[in-house]
């Protein structure tokens, strides 16, 4: 069982692990990254974490590790007042996002080819 407050552990039973990646308005590559570092602040309000933040070498890009302590917690962050309204205020600058669920390798159920270990939960258009 996973308790309230206490860090989230690679692996623990009942985790969300996410792999965000996030592609940024070319004219507001800046915009972009400021909303990023507004609504990744979010992610404790709703048992999540920040694992690893990595930025292409041109910095249009980003990709994110993020691990929510539960499905629940992710599906709050989604509808997070604060998100949605820093996301409603960068209107046509808002980036562009496709989230893939991981599964961890003792998840899988088959030998499957390493493509199909991930499945894609949400690709968010800017407004």
């Amino acid at each position: 069982m996973i308790e309230p407050g206490k860090a989230i552990e690679h692996g623990e039973a009942g985790s969300l692990l996410l792999v965000a990646i996030v592609d940024m308005s070319p004219p507001h590559v800046a915009e972009g990254r400021s909303y990023e570092d507004a609504v990744l602040a979010l992610l404790a309000r709703h048992d999540g974490t920040l694992e690893s933040r990595l930025h292409s070498t041109d910095a249009t890009t980003e990709v994110h590790m993020i691990r929510f302590r539960s499905r629940a917690g992710y599906d709050a962050f989604m509808v997070d007042p604060d998100r949605l309204a820093l996301r409603e205020q960068l209107g046509a600058a808002a980036p562009t996002t496709r989230v893939l669920e991981i599964a961890a390798p003792h998840e899988r159920r088959a030998p499957v080819k390493a493509a199909t270990a991930t499945r894609v939960i949400e690709v968010a258009e800017p407004h």
